[in-house]
């Protein structure tokens, strides 16, 4: 049912492993950055509309 003899064999994928995993890692990479770069940039346009809610009251009490 297994289609590589052992787990050495898997990992090389009859020389081809390099690119088959470089491949995996790229699009992991990219898929985890899509993820959490939103999240950053939400976080950095939240902080920014709190410092200017909290400067906009500090006006109005002065």
């Amino acid at each position: 049912m297994f289609q590589f003899e052992n787990f050495d064999a898997f990992l090389t994928m009859a020389g081809h492993g390099p690119y088959v995993w470089a491949a995996y890692g790229l699009s992991l990479t990219i898929m985890v950055g899509l993820a959490l770069v939103p999240l950053r940039r939400q976080r950095v346009l939240l902080a920014d509309v709190r410092q200017r809610l909290q400067a906009q009251r500090q006006r109005g009490q002065n």
